[in-house]
């Protein structure tokens, strides 16, 4: 791979790295949002809710820990 492309992934590892950092974020505080509800809510649909969009940020993160995975293997 010549320096150009090598710098273009750098770039981009580094954009995803920062992607994952935003995306764990949000999700701790979505966590936090639905560990902190009163127990009678969090089986209602606000906590439902909140469990699906907890979920669905754990997805996105590990996906990204992937593509990363992925950059890191052809360096």
């Amino acid at each position: 791979m010549n320096k150009e492309r090598r710098k273009v992934l750098e770039k981009a590892h580094g954009l995803l790295e920062e992607a994952q950092e935003i995306i764990e974020q949000c999700r701790d505080e979505e966590q936090e949002y639905f560990d902190n509800m009163p127990e009678n809510m969090q089986g209602g649909e606000k906590g439902m809710r909140a469990e699906e969009v907890t979920n669905a940020l754990d997805d996105a993160v590990g996906g990204i820990a992937e593509a990363i995975n992925s950059i890191d293997s052809i360096e």
